[in-house]
């Protein structure tokens, strides 16, 4: 890629690794308190929305098409891609989370580019994706068969909130969005849509949940993955492609998992630890280079 820093790219998409687990943990640990998941969301805006607002007019992206404006708003980590996480961690785990929602991506930023910019991945691309997959599988065996329906939709929602983003992931390199267009593209529509909504007319429980809790949530979720992640996730796949910077997300499932031992004494089976070694292992295939 002309003009690419790989290296920067590559400590971004380090730093994503970190937020994204943080996000998964802390976001679970906040939907099985009293706030809803449009709480979260809530706060999340409010503290992002606050930060971006007053640079919304200087760094908005006037040169893109009006259908990259849509997608990138509605596909980016904004309010549909977070409530379907959210929602998704009130069914399941926050391990099954880093494996559905976070090792699918590169699965379906490939498809992406395959679709949209017929470019086919090669064979050791398309390898490493195999090796992925047979690692979710693997690591939702045990759940899926133990769980019931709820687990399922918990997975489901993942799913559904990766082919999403996965959108967003492509559209930043495919539209040269920089990391300032992308913080106002998701956090201006957003905030400006999605707060009056969920004030006026949907359920809330911040009246009974600790103003701790209230506070944590909306500093780490406005500060992390609704500020500082956008960011660091439009310069990585700036500097090293859309699927790569989607391969990295897959190394959340592990680093998801340990955090989730001391702060939600989840703990993983040895299969879903096997499986997520798989996942990991299809991360380093497609993204170390020959």
């Amino acid at each position: 890629m002309s003009g690419s820093k790989p290296l920067l790219g590559l400590f971004c998409a380090i730093g994503v690794i970190f937020i994204w687990s943080g996000f998964i943990v802390f976001s679970r640990a906040g939907v099985i308190t009293s706030l809803t998941p449009y709480d979260i969301t809530a706060l999340r805006f409010m503290v992002a929305g606050a930060l971006v607002l007053p640079f919304a007019w200087v760094w908005w992206p006037r040169h893109l098409p009006l259908r990259a404006t849509i997608v990138m708003s509605l596909c980016g980590p904004g309010a549909i891609y977070v409530m379907l996480m959210y929602f998704g961690l009130l069914e399941a785990s926050a391990a099954y989370a880093g494996v559905f929602a976070n090792g699918s991506l590169p699965v379906f930023t490939s498809l992406m580019v395959m679709i949209i910019a017929r470019l086919i991945p090669g064979r050791r691309q398309l390898f490493a994706i195999g090796v992925i997959v047979a690692g979710g599988v693997i690591s939702g065996t045990p759940g899926m068969m133990a769980g019931g329906d709820n687990l399922l939709t918990g997975i489901g929602l993942f799913l559904t909130a990766s082919a999403v983003i996965s959108l967003y992931i492509f559209g930043v390199q495919h539209w040269k969005v920089t990391p300032r267009q992308a913080l106002a593209l998701v956090t201006i529509p957003n905030t400006l849509v999605f707060l009056p909504l969920w004030y006026f007319f949907l359920p809330s429980g911040l009246a009974d949940t600790e103003l701790s809790i209230i506070l944590f949530q909306a500093l780490f979720q406005g500060l992390g993955p609704g500020f500082l992640a956008v960011i660091l996730f439009a310069v990585a796949a700036m500097h090293l492609g859309a699927t790569p910077t989607a391969g990295f997300a897959a190394a959340v499932p592990a680093s998801a998992s340990v955090l989730a031992m001391p702060v939600l004494a989840e703990y993983p089976t040895p299969m879903e630890w096997g499986g997520i070694a798989v996942v990991t292992l299809g991360l380093v295939l497609l993204i170390v280079r020959r």
